[in-house]
């Protein structure tokens, strides 16, 4: 299933995350797996520090880089222009790749950490990312966990706009005024943890659903992320796990489902952008 960009390019749903997968042979065969059972967007970032086994997954896979869709992002520690372009330097020699499809600020500077300079070091940020599209080092450019407050400098002086936002989204987490926000605005909603971290798997109203249409949990929200607009990045080392989160194009969910799940109650799993301080 491929999903439009705003800028004509289009991308692969659901994608491949890499969060946590260690580093080294476990990460090399979860990618290579996940390619072979037919993902073809793989999400990764400099500080998850297994951009190279990500590569050598890849590489592994057989498939032709041209046909993958891969993703990363510039960490905090690297914010600002000139730290962002020789980041964006590293990972590209650290996946072994001469262009990257997707390319993210991982985190916002948030007010909570650096006052009134946060919107200055975003805005710093991406002019970096600008440059790199322009020199089609990067296909497209996007943001990562930007709430509005924190979009709105970047998009009042965007020459190029971002493409995606990538935040924590599951059912129990609909992160309205967020969403609402990018989609007035063009921008495409990715969902990082959609599963809550496994952590709603065992929920009653999940399970109830999977179990009354022979589906599984995972497959449960993962179609209900699909259903609501936005792009699930799912993540297993597990190869069954890996091919079951992809079989979410066979079936729909009606809409009392729908509602059902949308109306779990609110939890949160990540940090939160305004308070994070890392």
């Amino acid at each position: 299933m491929e999903m439009n960009l705003s800028n004509g390019r289009t991308i692969p749903s659901p994608g491949f995350g890499t969060f946590k997968t260690p580093d080294g042979g476990i990460c090399i065969e979860a990618v290579r797996e996940a390619i072979a059972a037919g993902y073809t967007h793989i999400d990764t970032a400099a500080v998850y520090g297994n951009e190279r086994s990500v590569g050598e997954g890849i590489r592994a896979s057989g498939k032709p880089r041209e046909e993958l869709f891969v993703t990363s992002k510039v960490w905090n520690t690297e914010r600002g222009y000139d730290k962002t372009l020789r980041a964006c330097e590293k990972t590209l020699k650290d996946l072994g790749t001469d262009y990257l499809d997707l390319y993210l600020i991982h985190w916002p500077a948030n007010r909570e950490q650096f006052g009134d300079r946060a919107d200055a070091i975003n805005i710093d940020t991406w002019r970096a990312l600008e440059r790199l599209v322009d020199e089609k080092v990067v296909r497209s450019a996007g943001l990562s966990n930007f709430y509005p407050s924190h979009m709105a400098a970047v998009l009042a002086v965007a020459n190029i706009a971002p493409v995606v936002d990538q935040i924590e989204y599951h059912p129990g987490l609909l992160q309205e005024e967020t969403v609402v926000t990018c989609r007035k605005n063009g921008i495409l909603v990715e969902a990082w943890s959609p599963l809550g971290r496994g952590r709603l798997l065992d929920d009653p109203v999940v399970t109830g659903i999977a179990s009354r249409i022979g589906r599984t949990p995972a497959q449960v929200i993962l179609r209900w992320v699909i259903q609501t607009g936005v792009l699930p990045l799912v993540k297993s080392v597990h190869a069954d796990r890996i091919r079951e989160n992809l079989r979410v194009s066979d079936f729909s969910l009606d809409g009392q489902d729908m509602a059902a799940l949308s109306g779990i109650s609110e939890v949160r799993y990540g940090s939160h952008p305004d308070t994070a301080k890392f």
